[in-house]
């Protein structure tokens, strides 16, 4: 590798040899591409057009191709690189690097070999050849085969951007179904920046080879999507002290010692470390909590303080102890001395005598309130920071990355998996977009010699993963933050719920507005409501409103039944309640519905040889409603058909706030239900819907379902032959059916609305038909 040229002025000096600029991190949309973005004060600086190669000098030298900065950063001195290309000039986000034009040679001869050291690569190097094409390299650079794809509504780049450039960087080809690092190992001519022409002879190497001057620079902060507050404490925590510790040293405090992830398994804690200590330029020491556990007396001791001592005679390093609630629990919940003995070992070697300088220690783990509390105090784990459930815009960038090098079809729409993908953390989407790239293979394979040696580089070219594959991933892979409750994407619409408009209106303004416009709240200085209870006879569609409404708000679902909480084991109920509720806080926003809840929060008081156990459930369900921690983002929806047996204290404002009357539908309401449900049916020219609407009082809509579902096999009953439904199938259905609802029934709801209005339930209410036939 050729010597760094000379340091080159700060970015506001009039010299034109070159300028210093401080570097930020890529946008999404430029990982791996080899470009980097300037502002226009630079280019004019420079000389520079849009597409015009730069070298980049920091303590290392490379190469990209300038394209200008996205709208938000125009009129900031500041050069925007990938992980790949700050690694390449042995930098980090926040240094200065000097930028000068670029007068790139063509290359005779380029050798690229994996960068990582278990992968092994062969084939045809010709789709290389094309995905490397006009772009500069510099021997020991790492480069990516992802490619750059145009986003839906415009590629995001501005109008300076030569569309001769945008043409050769979106039709670039990419490398099969993955995105692969590759090293550059050598050039010809050598030690000069290249750019790879038509007569370029691009070399592959099958295996990883060492080149001069290498950094470990597998994972950078462009592999960690969805963390970005998460990310910047990180680094304030932990990148600081390892890359500038005279900071702390001239403010006179110690720097931190270490910091605790915690958070749902597969969101990224252990790829957040591995980046922190890519991006820092310091050793990775990793412990799995079992290894270090021995059979000897003092074995694991001794294995914890060897490998203490290993990272401080390496530092700065960053010691990484994954599932450290295996090796350092509660030691008042545990019967063994050896574990005992390990967290004693562990909080002296955290916070012992000897002083540790530049070392870090992350731990992380899935069940933080396990953790010996000891361990979490200022000088052992200075902070604590909660790695949650990615959100809408979380998933998005999470897609983006594992789809960096896949052949994605015209019809994919990242966007739209995103928003449907509910649930899922980094590794579900991982595994989704594995899944959907399989399926794409599955579907081509029939064509696909698989005895050839080598698989032509025209039939790699015609693989693509469209929508369709992504859709049949989707029903395969479950996301695993919520694979411990009920859980499922509501595909219930409000144009599918007919006869209930006042309900509708009460819940979309209850629910959906805090949810998806939460600042109109702030603005008025009120809070979103807690919790509905939706009231009424069976069969009204209490359950379809719940699911609509969180539909409608892009929420997470969490159904759970009484059966599901209520367990014989004594304390247990009131921990699947805790369980239910800090699960739905995790995957917020979301909606809890508890069907039947009064045969899961009934009135206390009333059982007498029963162990209470539904007591202390309502006691739960009350604390976490109302209690200290407050509900951000999680509403509460229950339903029930006996109003009057649930405890009186849920009914108050701040808990359920809207108690809300579902009643039969009216006869606009019994019409547009009786069209929903014979949609699909193939009804003849005779039907009216309208009559059988107005013969259908006080039917509920599981009454007119039935009734459709009856009529229909009137017609195969007695015409088999028939294309179609006519209206005497109707009117024989009409006969054999009934309203579940009475008019004595309708006349205690009545009066059971009034009375929850103005005095709340009573425990001595007589609820007469309800309990009779309920």
């Amino acid at each position: 590798m050729a010597d760094s040229p000379p340091p080159l002025p700060d970015a506001d000096s009039d010299t034109a040899g070159g300028v210093r600029l401080q570097v930020a991190g890529a946008r999404g949309r430029d990982v791996g591409k080899g470009v980097a973005r300037l502002g226009d004060a630079t280019f004019q600086r420079l000389g520079l057009e849009p597409g015009d190669p730069i070298e980049i000098v920091g303590k290392k030298r490379t190469a990209a191709v300038a394209i200008p900065l996205a709208g938000e950063d125009e009129g900031l001195d500041i050069i925007r690189l990938d992980g790949l290309q700050r690694a390449n000039a042995g930098v980090g986000s926040g240094d200065r690097v000097g930028v000068r034009p670029a007068s790139p040679t063509v290359a005779r001869r380029v050798t690229v070999a994996p960068a990582q050291q278990n992968v092994r690569l062969s084939g045809n190097p010709d789709a290389l050849n094309k995905t490397l094409a006009g772009r500069p390299l510099v021997a020991g650079d790492i480069v990516s085969t992802s490619v750059y794809r145009r986003r839906p509504g415009g590629d995001g780049d501005g109008p300076d951007v030569p569309e001769e450039i945008l043409r050769r960087m979106f039709n670039a080809p990419s490398y099969g179904l993955q995105e692969i690092r590759l090293i550059v190992t050598g050039t010809k001519p050598r030690g000069e920046i290249v750019v790879v022409g038509e007569e370029t002879e691009v070399e592959l190497l099958p295996t990883f080879t060492e080149p001069e001057e290498a950094r470990a620079s597998h994972i950078t902060y462009d592999d960690v999507g969805g963390l970005q507050g998460v990310l910047e404490q990180v680094r304030e925590m932990i990148e600081l002290p390892l890359k500038h510790p005279e900071l702390f040293q001239r403010l006179g405090i110690d720097p931190p010692k270490g910091v605790l992830l915690h958070g749902p398994p597969g969101t990224g804690k252990t790829l957040l470390a591995r980046a922190v200590a890519g991006e820092c330029d310091a050793n990775f020491f990793h412990i799995a909590g079992p290894e270090i556990l021995g059979g000897g007396f003092g074995e694991s001791e001794s294995r914890l303080r060897e490998l203490f001592e290993r990272a401080q005679n390496e530092s700065p390093a960053i010691l990484f102890i994954d599932e450290i609630d295996a090796i350092a629990p509660k030691r008042e919940q545990v019967g063994g001395e050896m574990e005992k003995r390990i967290v004693a070992q562990l909080l002296t070697l955290m916070d012992g005598l000897a002083p540790r300088q530049n070392l870090v220690v992350i731990a992380a783990t899935n069940r933080v309130d396990s953790l010996d509390e000891a361990l979490r105090r200022p000088g052992r784990f200075d902070r604590e920071i909660v790695v949650g459930v990615p959100n809408e815009q979380g998933r998005r960038e999470i897609l983006e990355i594992h789809t960096r090098g896949m052949p994605l079809a015209d019809d994919v729409d990242l966007h739209a998996i995103s928003d449907t993908a509910y649930g899922f953390v980094g590794a579900d989407l991982g595994a989704l977009c594995r899944e959907a790239a399989i399926e794409a293979l599955r579907r081509r394979l029939p064509d696909i010699d698989l005895d050839a040696e080598e698989i032509p580089s025209d039939v790699l070219e015609t693989l693509h993963v469209t929508r369709g594959d992504f859709t049949d991933a989707m029903k395969r892979v479950q996301p695993s933050a919520l694979r411990e409750i009920m859980i499922q994407a509501p595909d219930v619409t409000w144009d599918q719920i007919g006869g209930l408009s006042e309900a509708q209106r009460l819940l979309k303004e209850g629910v959906e507005l805090p949810l998806t416009q939460p600042d109109s709240f702030r603005k008025f200085g009120i809070r979103p409501a807690k919790g509905f209870l939706l009231y009424g006879p069976p069969g009204t569609g209490k359950t379809l409103l719940a699911k609509a409404v969180a539909r409608g708000s892009n929420a997470n679902f969490l159904a759970a039944k009484s059966s599901d909480l209520l367990s014989k084991w004594y304390g247990e109920s009131e921990q699947q309640v805790s369980r239910l509720f800090r699960r739905a806080r995790q995957v917020a926003p979301a909606v809890i519905f508890l069907d039947e809840i009064d045969s899961l929060a009934p009135a206390r008081g009333g059982g007498l040889g029963e162990p209470r156990a539904t007591e202390r459930v309502v006691n739960t369900i009350l604390a976490e409603l109302d209690g200290i921690e407050e509900l951000q983002g999680v509403v509460l929806i229950a339903a029930t058909n006996r109003p009057t047996l649930v405890d009186p204290a849920l009914l108050r404002p701040g808990r359920f706030d809207e108690l809300i009357y579902v009643g039969p539908p009216d006869r606009d309401g019994r019409l547009k239900i009786l069209q929903i449900h014979t949609e699909e049916m193939p009804l003849a020219d005779d039907v009216d819907l309208g009559r059988v609407a107005d013969e259908t009082e006080r039917y509920t809509g599981a009454d007119l379902e039935d009734l459709v579902r009856r009529a229909g096999l009137s017609t195969l009953r007695h015409h088999p032959d028939s294309e179609s439904v006519a209206m005497e199938a109707f009117d024989a259905a009409i006969k054999d059916s009934r309203a579940t609802v009475t008019e004595e029934i309708e006349k205690e709801y009545r009066e059971i609305g009034e009375q929850l209005k103005q005095e709340g339930p009573q425990g001595d209410h007589k609820i007469g038909f309800l309990a009779d036939r309920y």
